[in-house]
């Protein structure tokens, strides 16, 4: 269910039920996928899957695929909503909504637009090995938005909370303060300036230290990638990429919004350190590409019944020792970014951009003016080597993440992390 309230009137309420299934069929190395609607007949489906399969492997023959041994995942310790959110009706949701979007109404605020959404997902795994489980997982979340104007300036304030929970979302997190957060940031954001572009020291909040984490290296370590040529971190496996202070770490067994209990392949999940202590360790593997690295799968994942695909959950670089205001002393000079407001990656050359949602600039070690229309951008390795601290204060934060056309719900974070050297984008 989605609900969308923009300026106080409801612009959309809809419910979406759906109900199918995926089919894949392996002969030697080809593949032949098929999905079903409804209740339609699974049999036909794994015949038509088969069929294309062996036309495939006739066709274009290809080296037969190896897999790694699996066994039936152990499901354990499942999320469980707390309020059932189908036990709300419509009316109590939208009103908490527009509850919620007075908040953001300041005075000097234009337009708002607060939204929710809730999903259940049931699925279902079956293979011919003989491995067959079954899950259910709740997703609720709300947004909200403000819009501040000024002489023709226009400036948004965002905040947003997505769990795997049920409609205790609103008791777990406070949305009538994150309205006023969003209003005040909209407000803040008209009297900012854009600062002078150029090389300089970075500190990057939770936030877009996660972002750069899960744009620049998380899917750089998916294998898939890596046997297409398109990873910066081809060949890199056992070298060191990054500074000995980082440690990225992929984990789909954490209760955040990546969270899965098997993977669309029916593997258990595992927690991967992606790179120990700048040290490149291991890739995201699909049980096809685990066979090719001699490696463990368990990270293939799927938009509803759609085809698996080597996918990131919960990537985050872990906790290092250093204060904040350590980090602010040993900077001196620089600028502080904080939030994502969204950006692109190239993985086969390294090369990233992210727009950072504001700024402070750090003059004399102590957080000085706000700035806004901030971007970083630069090669994912000079990044990672020339990151000098990395903070004690690690928080994710839930998203989700495109990649051959399908989306999934992933969580990415870090601790404030500060890079002696980055291209910071400006005026």
């Amino acid at each position: 269910m989605v609900i969308v309230l923009d300026n106080g009137k409801i612009e959309n309420i809809s419910k979406n039920y759906t109900k199918g299934a995926g089919i894949r069929a392996l002969a030697d190395g080809s593949w032949g996928y098929t999905s079903v609607e409804g209740d339609a007949d699974i049999k036909s489906g794994i015949q038509n899957a088969a069929d294309l399969a062996i036309v495939m492997n006739q066709k274009t023959p290809k080296e037969k695929i190896k897999f790694e041994p699996i066994s039936k995942p152990t499901i354990r310790d499942i999320p469980v909503a707390k309020i059932n959110p189908e036990d709300i009706s419509v009316e109590e949701k939208v009103e908490m909504l527009r509850e919620v979007e007075k908040f953001a109404k300041e005075e000097g605020i234009k337009n708002t637009r607060v939204s929710y959404s809730e999903s259940i997902l049931k699925t279902r795994y079956e293979n011919s090995e003989g491995i067959e489980a079954e899950y259910q997982l709740v997703r609720t979340g709300f947004t909200v938005a403000a819009v501040a104007s000024e002489n023709g300036v226009y400036q948004v304030g965002r905040e947003s909370k997505f769990n795997i929970s049920g409609y205790e979302i609103f008791q777990k997190f406070d949305p009538y303060e994150l309205a006023k957060n969003a209003a005040q940031t909209a407000k803040e954001m008209l009297s900012a300036k854009t600062p002078k572009g150029g090389q300089m020291p970075v500190i990057l909040d939770q936030e877009l230290a996660g972002v750069f984490t899960h744009e620049a290296v998380g899917h750089a370590s998916e294998a898939d990638l890596v046997l297409q040529n398109d990873s910066v971190l081809k060949d890199r496996m056992g070298t060191q990429v990054g500074s000995p202070l980082i440690t990225v770490v992929d984990d789909p067994t954490l209760h955040e919004y990546g969270y899965y209990p098997f993977d669309a392949e029916g593997v258990e999940p595992k927690r991967t350190v992606l790179i120990q202590n700048g040290t490149m360790n291991s890739y995201l593997h699909s049980r096809e590409t685990s066979g090719i690295f001699s490696c463990r799968s368990g990270n293939a994942r799927s938009q509803g019944y759609s085809i698996p695909v080597v996918r990131m959950s919960n990537t985050y670089i872990e906790n290092g020792e250093t204060k904040f205001e350590e980090m602010l002393e040993d900077v001196r000079d620089g600028i502080y970014l904080i939030g994502s407001r969204g950006g692109q990656v190239n993985t086969g050359e390294g090369i990233f951009q992210f727009n950072a949602e504001k700024g402070y600039m750090i003059r004399n070690g102590e957080i000085a003016e706000l700035v806004r229309d901030v971007s970083l951008s630069g090669q994912v390795l000079e990044i990672l080597n020339h990151i000098t601290h990395v903070g004690n204060d690690l928080k994710l934060a839930p998203g989700h993440c495109g990649k051959a056309g399908q989306t999934v719900p992933v969580s990415d974070g870090a601790p404030h992390i500060s890079i002696s050297k980055a291209t910071v984008g400006g005026a």
